[in-house]
C-alpha cells in the first residue's frame, strides 16, 4: 500500500511490547473477523494489540481512499473511482470486526480499569473512522460521474490542495493513534484550520458563477466532504489525546 501501511506491524509490536507483564486477564482467541474460536486463550494484552493492528490497517485503508478519490476526481478516472467506491465495503467490514472484538472483550473478558478505558476509547473513535471512509467514498462517487472534467481551473487547484491537506491530516491522525501523542493531536488541529480556509476559498469560487449551477452544487458538496473529513480526524486525535492524559472525552464534531 502507500503511506500509513508501514505503521501497521510497527504499531502492533510496540503496543504489545508495552503491554507485556500487565495484569490483564485471559480471554478466548478472537479471529480477525470477530469470531471467537472458543478453544485457546491468550493474554488480554495480545487481544488489545490485535485491535490496535486492525485499527491502524483500517486507518491506512481510509488514507489510501481519500488520496485515491482526489486523484480520480482531478484525473477524471472513472474506473479508479468505481474501484474506490467498492473498496468502502472493506473498511466497513474491518470496522465491524473491530467493534465485535472490542465489545466481546468488554463484556466477556476480565480486564483492568486501564484496559477498559482504552477499549471504550476505541469504540468511541470508530464512528469517526467509519464516517471518514464514507466521505472518501462520496468524493469517489462524484469522480465516477465525471465531475472533474467540468471544474474551473481555480476550483481544481483548490480541490487538489484540499486533497493534499486531507491526506496529511489523516497521516498525522495515524501518528497520534500509534504514538498516543498529545503533541501530534495539536498538529492535526492546525492542519484542520488550513482545510477550513480552503473550504471557504472554494465556496467563494463557486459563488462567482463560472461553472454551471449543477456542477457548482456538486462541487460544494465535495468541499463539504473534505471539510468534514478534517473535523472527524480532529475528533479522533483529540479522543486519543484525552485518553492518554486522562482528560474528559472531547465529544463529537456533530452530525454530517
Amino acid at each position: 500500500m502507500g503511506f500509513l501501511s508501514g505503521l501497521t506491524n510497527q504499531s502492533a509490536r510496540m503496543r504489545l511490547d508495552r503491554r507485556q507483564g500487565s495484569p490483564g486477564a485471559q480471554l478466548a482467541v478472537v479471529d480477525s473477523d470477530g469470531e471467537d474460536d472458543g478453544a485457546v486463550s491468550r493474554p488480554c494484552a495480545e487481544v488489545l494489540a490485535e485491535i490496535d493492528r486492525m485499527f491502524v490497517q483500517t486507518v491506512a485503508l481510509v488514507g489510501e481512499a481519500i488520496a485515491g478519490a482526489t486523484h480520480a476526481l482531478l484525473a477524471c478516472d472513472r474506473e479508479a473511482a468505481k474501484q474506490l467506491m467498492a473498496g468502502d465495503d472493506l473498511v466497513d467490514e474491518r470496522i465491524a470486526a473491530i467493534t465485535a472484538i472490542t465489545q466481546r472483550q468488554l463484556v466477556s473478558g476480565p480486564t483492568t480499569e486501564v484496559e477498559r478505558a482504552e477499549l471504550v476509547t476505541v469504540l468511541r473513535m470508530l464512528p469517526d473512522l467509519d464516517r471518514n471512509g464514507d466521505l472518501a467514498e462520496h468524493i469517489a462517487r462524484r469522480a465516477a460521474r465525471g465531475l472533474g472534467a467540468e471544474m474551473s481551473p481555480r476550483s481544481r487547484g483548490l480541490v487538489e490542495r484540499m486533497g493534499e491537506v486531507a491526506a496529511t491530516i489523516w497521516s498525522s491522525t495515524a501518528d497520534a493513534f500509534s504514538d498516543r501523542s498529545v503533541q501530534t493531536a495539536g498538529v492535526v488541529d492546525a492542519l484542520d484550520d488550513e482545510l477550513d480556509e480552503l473550504h471557504v476559498g472554494l465556496t467563494a469560487e463557486l459563488a462567482t458563477g463560472t461553472m454551471p449551477v449543477p456542477v457548482a452544487i456538486e462541487l460544494a458538496m465535495v468541499a463539504r466532504f473534505y471539510e468534514r473529513f478534517g473535523d472527524h480526524a480532529v475528533n479522533l486525535a483529540r479522543r486519543m489525546a484525552a485518553h492518554s492524559t486522562g482528560g474528559p472525552d472531547p465529544g463529537g464534531p456533530g452530525a454530517d
